[in-house]
């Protein structure tokens, strides 16, 4: 069974960092995409920034410039380095992983979420 532990989230001023981590675990072949998504309050999920295999990345607009996205292959992390955050960055952030599981087909996985709260 294939698992997304995210941690790092939590309460910042406005113009503060945060790093979120995720690290997928179980009986994975092999990780293809490797990205965070956010749904803030009334909002729909959106994606943030994503990672492909060989190292690829892109970014929502808006975080463009505040935002690193970075993964680890061989320990089947993936990272998101927040700086200069702002209030509307409040949201759950998701951890999203493309994984070819043991005797599966290649599917989506996320985690379970972590809460990011900017205060003004």
């Amino acid at each position: 069974q294939v698992q997304l532990a995210e941690s790092g989230g939590g309460l910042v001023q406005a113009g503060g960092s945060l790093r979120l981590s995720c690290a997928a675990s179980g009986n994975i072949y092999s990780i293809d995409d490797m990205g965070w998504y956010r749904q803030a309050p009334g909002k729909q999920r959106e994606l943030v920034a994503i990672a492909t295999r060989g190292g690829s990345t892109d970014y929502t607009d808006s975080a463009k410039g505040r935002f690193t996205i970075s993964r680890d292959n061989a320990k089947n992390t993936v990272s998101l380095e927040m700086n200069a955050l702002k209030p509307e960055d409040t949201a759950v952030y998701y951890c999203q992983a493309r994984i070819w599981a043991v005797g599966r087909s290649i599917s989506d996985y996320w985690g379970q979420g972590t809460q990011v709260t900017v205060s003004s």
